[in-house]
């Protein structure tokens, strides 16, 4: 899977040279967030923050990959559930306008902190990897300032417990950023 990701970053990069407008910058925002597949949890809040590169290849297409840090979870009764990712999304975008855009791709997503182990008493453990799917829309302003919202909805399962693995990470996300470029 890593090799994967590195090969997606070599293309995007790669094509970029012949792309007609090159986009990096950097954006943050907040996640909203759930595990679906198990009862009693709510929503939790989070940040997410990071940078990006993309490339507009004619008036209509584009690609977009980032790289985030971004908090996740669950909350219940109890506690909460942390899950905080590197999460690299790789969107293929649909201009509708010159400035409002569709976008959806997967999202390669790799755990850097987490407190499942603590929360279920050493009886299930949060798996390192998260392959989800992302949809959402965005609209750029002339002016370098960008809006977007995302949905991810999980296409793995997230919680191991005694070799059961289930529960699958479900999350919205709202963000601004600023290109560079």
């Amino acid at each position: 899977m890593k090799k994967l990701i590195v090969l997606a970053v070599i293309a995007l990069f790669g094509t970029t040279v012949h792309a007609q407008g090159l986009d990096l910058g950097i954006k943050a925002g907040a996640n909203f967030s759930n595990i679906t597949d198990a009862s009693g949890l709510k929503n939790k809040t989070g940040f997410v923050v990071g940078a990006f590169a993309g490339a507009k290849f004619g008036d209509k297409i584009g690609l977009q990959a980032d790289l985030l840090y971004s908090q996740q979870g669950a909350e219940f009764d109890g506690g909460e559930i942390d899950l905080n990712y590197v999460n690299v999304p790789v969107v293929l975008k649909y201009y509708v306008t010159e400035s409002l855009q569709i976008h959806a791709g997967p999202q390669f997503g790799f755990v850097v902190d987490d407190n499942v182990t603590e929360v279920f008493n050493n009886i299930a453990e949060s798996e390192s990897f998260d392959l989800t799917g992302v949809v959402g829309a965005g609209f750029e302003f002339p002016f370098g300032i960008r809006v977007d919202g995302r949905y991810n909805f999980g296409l793995t399962d997230i919680i191991n417990t005694d070799g059961t693995k289930n529960g699958k990470n479900s999350v919205v996300t709202l963000s601004v950023g600023y290109s560079f470029l």
